[in-house]
This record gives structure tokens, sequence and C-alpha cells, in this order.
């Protein structure tokens, strides 16, 4: 193959890629949608105000209304004097937002039952809300009726809330607290971006050779160059405006995020961490619905530290954990990966190009490759649970799964042997396929007025 003429092809699918106004519109779109969704929860949360909510209280039981301490968000007020259909029937004029009425005491079930009206849907909090003061007050009223002296401080003293935090031990034997759940949250953000990134890019390439083939361009390139060279100029030059694009999305997401922080304050944007651990708290509780049980994925170095606030523990396992990301090597697997897996579904999905006339030929072809891409996705979301498993180790070896399953495990740290490893069967697995696709590729591109089949793809592979 001659480097010259791939080096023009490549600078020919480079200038003509990003010159487009879908790739400008993408790049430039895209940190803004980055930005605010790191930004947006913050400021929701500085510029949301709590509007005070006024319950109206009718305790029929005598034992729940002692309980029913108003807070900045719900004021209760007393209004057992008074009959409920009457309060029902005035709501604007009392001006209360709703209605709590207890039924009597059950002395056989010792408990109550509990209806609430509003003038409009009650929210989840003030349900909630209501709902904490009731159970306290029926515990409460069961503890007494034992009649064992102090059986409620006892059982205060008995009842434990024990914090787990978990600590990373270091080669030199320093500990570092940690947070399993930031090495979830970064596992499942790399791991969703190199996928889109391969898929979209790869079958960018497919499109590309589909549209020259089908506008009979190809014809009058492959009478100039060889029909490899066509391919591999292809495929680099895409990957060239990924990495382009990607590099991009990076410095001007960071800018977008450093100016928020200059203009609205980093100490304000630092007083919504609060908000930031409850998100990932929400994506513990989200991956634990999908299977991945969030006690599991805290068995990384695990010490109880009871002295230490359960919401300070949180924050500082968080910070500290953010600051020992080793964000350079995290950065350069996921550029070596990218650029391989890439390369390897590029070369088949520019294989299956050149096998057809339209994309509407291409499902059957593509169904093979598109499985194992899929597959990888999947056991990355089970790298969240263990890391260290035999279905996640060998799906971050086998090549056509490695790109992504490795990226999730990198966070949560990988020997450099497996790496290497990983690497490494992944550039020999790319050199065969590419060779195969090329076989393909030379063929397939001046074929015409045929479906292909598999059994067609076989014969051309054995040609030599």
């Amino acid at each position: 193959m001659n480097m010259r003429i791939i080096n023009v092809i490549i600078g020919r699918e480079y200038m003509t890629r990003v010159k487009k106004k879908s790739f400008l519109l993408t790049t430039f779109l895209a940190p803004v949608f980055l930005a605010a969704m790191m930004i947006l929860p913050t400021l929701i949360m500085l510029l949301a105000e709590d509007k005070g909510n006024e319950v109206a209280v009718i305790d029929e039981s005598g034992i729940v209304m002692p309980y029913m301490e108003s807070t900045e968000v719900i004021t209760y007020s007393d209004f057992s004097s008074q009959a409920a259909d009457s309060v029902k029937a005035h709501f604007g004029e009392l001006g209360i937002d709703a209605l709590v009425l207890v039924s009597p005491l059950d002395t056989v079930a010792r408990t109550v039952s509990v209806a609430a009206y509003s003038s409009k849907p009650m929210s989840m909090d003030m349900k909630e809300a209501i709902q904490g003061r009731v159970n306290e007050a029926v515990e409460n009223y069961r503890l007494e009726s034992y009649d064992i002296d102090g059986l409620k401080q006892i059982m205060e003293e008995v009842s434990a809330d024990v914090s787990v935090s978990t600590y990373t031990l270091q080669d030199d034997g320093e500990e570092k607290i940690s947070s399993s759940e930031v090495y979830m949250f970064v596992s499942l953000i790399f791991s969703i971006i190199i996928y889109m990134f391969i898929a979209m890019f790869s079958g960018m390439v497919m499109q590309s050779v589909i549209e020259e083939k089908s506008s009979r361009v190809v014809e009058v390139l492959v009478s100039s160059v060889k029909a490899t060279e066509l391919m591999f100029g292809k495929i680099i030059g895409v990957a060239c405006v990924a990495l382009t694009q990607f590099f991009l999305w990076v410095v001007l997401t960071a800018v977008l995020v450093a100016g928020a922080g200059a203009i609205i304050g980093f100490d304000s944007l630092a007083g919504g961490a609060a908000a930031q651990t409850g998100q990932m708290e929400q994506m513990a509780q989200m991956t634990e619905s999908l299977g991945v049980d969030a006690e599991v994925m805290a068995q990384s170095g695990m010490a109880v530290q009871p002295e230490m606030p359960s919401g300070d523990g949180e924050m500082a396992a968080v910070i500290q954990t953010l600051m020992d990301i080793n964000y350079p090597l995290l950065l350069i697997s996921f550029v070596i990966y990218f650029i391989l897996g890439y390369l390897l579904y590029a070369s088949l999905f520019a294989a299956i190009g050149s096998a057809v006339e339209n994309e509407a030929d291409t499902q059957q072809l593509q169904m093979p490759v598109t499985i194992p891409l899929l597959l990888a996705f999947f056991i990355a979301f089970y790298a969240f649970k263990a890391p260290d498993s035999q279905v996640v180790f060998w799906g971050s070896m086998i090549p056509f799964t490695s790109p992504i399953v490795m990226l999730a495990r990198i966070p949560f740290g990988v020997p450099a042997w497996e790496l290497a490893v990983s690497i490494a069967l992944l550039v020999l697995t790319f050199a065969g396929i590419a060779y195969l696709s090329a076989k393909i590729y030379k063929i397939g591109i001046l074929m015409f007025g045929k479906k292909t089949t598999f059994k067609d793809l076989y014969k051309w592979l054995k040609q030599k």
C-alpha cells in the first residue's frame, strides 16, 4: 500500500466531515449539554425554594397529634375539634393545603388508619413526612403498651445505624478513604461514551462506503487507488474526526464548567455536593434494580468508623475518591481502547458496507457484528458489581468486548499485565480482521445487482 495515497484519502475524508454542519452542531452543542448536566442540579438546588405547606390534622385517636411537629416545609394545625366534612368543604377559606384524618385507635391491632386529602395531587415528600410522623406515634404507643419501665430508652439504645466507610490500601500500606459509588459512576460514564463512539463512528464508515458505492463514485476512485488503500484511508480519516470531536468536547466542557463556577461561585457549587451525592445514591438504587447489589460494590477495603457522621463521611469519601482517580491512565486507556476498538469494528462495518448496495440490505450481515458490541455493554454493567469476576475478566480480554468492558474495570484497579495482554490481543485481532475485511472490500466494492449472503462472503475470503 502507498502511504502517500492513504494520507491523501485520510485528509479528504477528514476535511469533508469536519466541514459538515452536523459535525459543528454536535461538537459545540454536546459540551453545552454535558456541562448543563453537571451544573443544573446545583443551580436547581440553589434557586429552588420549598413552599410552606399548611396541613390540618383531625386526630380521632388521640395519640398522633403530639408527634405532628411543624417544620420549615410543613406546618401542622390541630383541627380535631372540627368535623372532617366541614374542613373538606372549606379548604380555600381555611388556607390549608391538605387535611390528614386519623381514625380512632384500634386497641386490638394497636394501630390507626390515615387518609390524606388535598386540593391537588400530594407530593411524595409530603406524604412520606406525614407517614413518618404517624408511624412514630404508633410505634411509641405500642412500646408504652408493654408497660416496661425504660423500654423506649432501651429500644433507642439497641437500635443501630452503623455507617461503613470503605478504604483502599496503597502499595506502601497507606489507607485512603474511597467511595465505590464514585467508581461505579465513572465506569458507567466511560463505558457509555466508548460504546456510543465505537457504534456511531463505525456505522459512519459503513454509511460512507454504501453512499460511494450506490452513487458509483467508488468506480472512479478505485481506478486511481487500490481498494484496500481507500478502505484504510476512510477508516483512519473517520477515526481522526472522532478523536478531534472527543478532545473538543473535553476542552469545551471543562471551559464551560469552569466559567459557570466563576460566575456562580465555586463555594456555591461545592454547596451542591450533597445533592450530587444524592444523585449517586439514586444511581446506586437504579443499578440495584438492574440486579447490581450495592453492598457487593462496597467490598474494596471496608473499615468501620462509627464516630464519623454519615453525611460528612460520604462527602469526604466522594471528594477523596474523585481526587484519587488516575485520570491520566483513564484518559490514555480510553484513547487506546477507542482507537483499537473503533479500528476493529470499523473494518467489519466497512466490509459489510462494501458487500451491499443500500442500508436496507445491511441488517442480516450486521447482526453478528452488533451482538458482541451489545454484549460488551451489558457485561460492563455487571462489572460494577464484580469487576474481578470471571465473566468480566474474560469480557475485558476478548477483543470484541474488551474496549468497553476494560474501561468499566479500570476505575476499580486493573493489574498492568492484564492491560498489556488485553491490548496485545486487541491489536492482533484487529490485524487479522483488517486483512479479512480488506479481501471482502476489494471484491464487494465493485459487485452490483446481487444481494450478498454469508455464503458469498465466505467465497470472497477464500479467493487469493
